[in-house]
Order: C-alpha cells, then sequence, then structure tokens
C-alpha cells in the first residue's frame, strides 16, 4: 500500500501542475480575445521623412547551410530599405564548403552597392550567442535584426517593424513565424499547429497585458541599446533569445510583438531534425529557469500576475514531464482504481482534470479558427488535427523530458543546429541531405517499449475489476500508444 500512495500522490501532483498551467493558457485565451478589441495607439516613425530613417544591421548567423545559404542571401539582397541606412553581417561559422561558396555570393550581392559582409570567427565560442555578440561590436546600425537561414522574410519587413521603434521604451520587436512547408507531411503539420499556437495565443495573449514575452531567436528586431543594457548575448544556455529577453525585461525594456507581420521560414521535415530542435527548445527552457526564477521572483518591478505568467513560460518545456508522469502511472492507477474500492471518491474527484485536455481543446481552436476560418468543416479537421497532434506531442514527451531534465540538473551540452533542407529545391532527395544524422538514439528504442506498455495500457482496459474492464483511460492509452509508435517507427525509417 505504501508504494500505491507514492504512486497516487506523485499522479495528483503531476495533474494539479498540468491543470495550473491548463488555466494559465485559459486566461491567456481571454487576453488574447481582448486584445483584439484594443487599438494600437503605439508612436511610430515617419519613414516618409529622412530624418527619422534609422541606420539598421541585419545580422545571419549561420553554419554550414549548404542547402539554403544561397536563397537566404538572396531573399535578404530584396528587402526594401534605403541602402545607405542598412548594413548586412552574414555571421558564418561554417566547417565545411560553404564558407567559400558563401563568400563568393557575398562579394558579388557587394558588388551591387549593398553594404554586406561576410564575418567568421576561428574559435566558435558561444556558438550563436557568441556569433551574435562578436557581430554586434562591429555593426553599425541602431538597430539589430536578426533572421536565421530558413527565414524569408517578405521585402517590406523593415518598414513594417523599425516604425514602432519610435517609442524609446521598446527594445525589441517580433514578428510571427510564418510556414512554407506546413502541409509537406504530417510532421510538418503538427510543428505548424504547435508554433502557431505559440505565436498568436501566447505571444499575443502575454504581450497585451505587459507580461514577459520572448524574442524567437529569428524574425524579430532589437534596439543596440537594449542588447547591451541587459548585458549583452551570453551563451550559457541553449536558448540565448529567451535568456536575454527575460533579462531585458526585466530592466524594463518593453517589447512589441507584431501578430500581423509574418515572416516565412521552413519547418523540419525529417524527424531528426525535428528532435535536435525539440530537445535543445525544451533544454534550453528548463536552463533558463534555473537561471531566471530567483531573478524573477525577486524583482520589483513586476506585478505578481507578471511574475506568475513569467515562471510558467519558462516552466513551459517542463509540463512534458508532467505528461509523461501521467502517463506511465496512469496504467498503475487503473489497477488501483479497481483494487481498492474505498478510493472511489478519490478518482470521481480526479475525473475533473479532464477539464485540463477541454481546456487546451478550446484555446486551440481559437488559433485554428483564425487561420482556417470557422465552420462545420474546418471544426471536424480541427477535431483530428487536435487529437493527432495530442498524441504525437505525447509521443516525443519521453525525448523531451530528458531534454527538461538535464536543463534543471545543469548538465551542459552543445549547440545543436538544425539541418536544413530547401524543400522547394531538394524535395526529392532530402534524404541524400549531408547534415542528417545516420544512428539511431538509444531514446528511439525506450520510446518503442513505451508503445508496448501503452498497449499493455488498452488490453488492461479489458481485464482489470470483476465488472467487466474499465474503459475510462482507454482513449488517453490509444492516443499514448499511437504517439509513441509514430516517434518510434519514423524515427527507426528516419535514421536519426
Amino acid at each position: 500500500m505504501y508504494l500505491d500512495s507514492v504512486i497516487i500522490v506523485v499522479y495528483t501532483i503531476a495533474l494539479l501542475l498540468i491543470f495550473l498551467y491548463a488555466l494559465a493558457q485559459l486566461n491567456l485565451l481571454f487576453n488574447y480575445l481582448n486584445s483584439k478589441k484594443n487599438t494600437d495607439k503605439c508612436q511610430k516613425f515617419d519613414l516618409s521623412k529622412p530624418n527619422e530613417i534609422p541606420y539598421v544591421t541585419i545580422q545571419l548567423p549561420v553554419f554550414n547551410e549548404m542547402y539554403v545559404m544561397e536563397r537566404l542571401l538572396d531573399n535578404i539582397a530584396e528587402i526594401d530599405y534605403p541602402k545607405d541606412k542598412l548594413e548586412i553581417q552574414v555571421l558564418d561559422d561554417s566547417t565545411d564548403e560553404t564558407v567559400e561558396s558563401t563568400k563568393q555570393h557575398v562579394e558579388k550581392l557587394a558588388a551591387t552597392g549593398l553594404d554586406i559582409k561576410h564575418i567568421t570567427r576561428t574559435i566558435r565560442t558561444g556558438f550563436k550567442a557568441g556569433a551574435l555578440k562578436e557581430g554586434l561590436a562591429d555593426a553599425k546600425g541602431e538597430y539589430i535584426a536578426i533572421f536565421d537561414s530558413d527565414f524569408l522574410p517578405q521585402k517590406d519587413w523593415l518598414k513594417r517593424t523599425i516604425p514602432y521603434f519610435k517609442n524609446e521604451e521598446i527594445g525589441v520587436v517580433q514578428t510571427r513565424w510564418g510556414h512554407i512547408n506546413r502541409n509537406y507531411s504530417l510532421l510538418t503539420k503538427i510543428q505548424a499547429f504547435a508554433l502557431d499556437a505559440h505565436f498568436t495565443l501566447e505571444q499575443v495573449g502575454r504581450n497585451s497585458k505587459g507580461h514577459f514575452i520572448n524574442f524567437n531567436g529569428t524574425a524579430g528586431i532589437w534596439r543596440k541599446e537594449c542588447i547591451i543594457d541587459a548585458g549583452n548575448w551570453e551563451g550559457d544556455t541553449l536558448t540565448e533569445d529567451l535568456d536575454l529577453s527575460y533579462r531585458a525585461q526585466l530592466k524594463n525594456w518593453k517589447f512589441k510583438y507584431l501578430e500581423d507581420v509574418e515572416t516565412p521560414a521552413e519547418l523540419p521535415i525529417v524527424i531528426s531534425a525535428a528532435r535536435s530542435q525539440q530537445f535543445r527548445w525544451n533544454k534550453g527552457g528548463a536552463e533558463n529557469f534555473r537561471k531566471m526564477m530567483w531573478r524573477v521572483l525577486k524583482s520589483e518591478n513586476i506585478s505578481a500576475k507578471t511574475k506568475v505568467h513569467g515562471l510558467l513560460h519558462l516552466l513551459n518545456s517542463t509540463m512534458f514531464l508532467n505528461i509523461l508522469i501521467v502517463a506511465v502511472l496512469s496504467i498503475p492507477m487503473l489497477y488501483i482504481k479497481n483494487e481498492y474500492l474505498h478510493l472511489k471518491p478519490y478518482f470521481i474527484v480526479m475525473s475533473f482534470f479532464v477539464l485540463s485536455t477541454v481546456i487546451f481543446f478550446v484555446c486551440y481552436w481559437v488559433m485554428y479558427r483564425n487561420i482556417y476560418g470557422g465552420g462545420i468543416k474546418n471544426f471536424m479537421n480541427y477535431i483530428g488535427m487536435f487529437f493527432v497532434f495530442f498524441s504525437i506531442a505525447m509521443g516525443f514527451s519521453l525525448h523531451n523530458s530528458i531534454a527538461v531534465l538535464e536543463g534543471h540538473l545543469g548538465k551542459k551540452s552543445e549547440f545543436v543546429r538544425t539541418p536544413k533542407f530547401n524543400i522547394s529545391k531538394y524535395k526529392d532527395n532530402f534524404k541524400n541531405n549531408k547534415y542528417i544524422k545516420k544512428t539511431v538514439s538509444v531514446h528511439v528504442i525506450f520510446e518503442g517499449l513505451l508503445m508496448a506498455y501503452f498497449g499493455f495500457g488498452m488490453y488492461s482496459a479489458f481485464v482489470v475489476g470483476d465488472q467487466g474492464g474499465d474503459f475510462g483511460l482507454f482513449p488517453f492509452h490509444l492516443m499514448l500508444f499511437m504517439g509513441f509508435g509514430y516517434v518510434f517507427f519514423k524515427s527507426l525509417l528516419s535514421k536519426v
């Protein structure tokens, strides 16, 4: 009974934490809906007046980007902004043959009159953060726009973002990510589904009420003074963007989020690339919780509500660990429920936490409706996508939980870039991409075992108790079986 008690306590705590996170998401939904009633009264530069056009530096941090480098440079060269007020820094940390080809392409663009420089480092200290910091030291611009190699900003991107910096309190303007390959596969669809929720519900929901948001590492622009005042880029976490964002906002800099400015980008199309990206984001989130938790709690400049949202934001990736705990313990709980009938009132109360799923369902529907529109057909499509998304997200929970635990425990690891593909050009032969990992992670084996474990959970629904089974958790175990099965087989077939 002692072990059963421990299982019940841990299971209950994990459910409570998930429920609290769901309530925070519901609050962000209300914030998001209310924000639509507000009129943007932010001061703006009048770019028709030459004296109001500020100097801008665009930074392109790149590393071994054979398949997208030419596309990136040609796209950035088309940015519509006065050439005498624009500088482009190609911060190239590459270690392969692209160093030379990039240099040649930069020289070709420079010959057209564009102020573009190819900057390399012999020692890649601090990875991306180190490259950005080194470039910043020589940057001419008052404002620093940053784009990763897979992003394709529209020609008028600077003209739609720079004007907001007339308000001297604004340190960052962040735009919404778009997805040029949203419908490429089921994997890209679920990634887009998750990112769309972040870039609508969460970013707008927080920003509209003055809560902390994060620069997303790309497709945004910083005031140079803000970067320096906040302590500059630091490479001690895997998400240097989240780190600097919190340090800046703790020093009272304001962030401006523009939902209506979409910056298209390429989603990872193979699961190994998605896994490496997820690992970096989730571990980095946990690292930043360790780094920023006490700074947020001790700050006298922010409200209690902003502190709560800030801490939950930093703990966002830790929800995967709670989900994994609930999932793994749900099968023992099924047997405990049918073994100890005197616990029936407890399980009746626990059924209340199904409300967490309902909250997520409603929140994500608002996001989905904004993109695809309402109506019965779209709603039915949404129901299917929601359950597929949640199944596969739970299938990633072991992988992401390992990342989270490493982050909380302070285990350091290198910044692993996400391979890019340029699918419009290399769509049919992406398997020859030289940056794809060829080995199978040991984590995949455990994901296969968890698939079998939740298959046992479905079987258990038919045999527990003496009343002909208990099917209350059957849908949950089915989703887990499908999610871990997808991640397991996809990873094996893709040779992660």
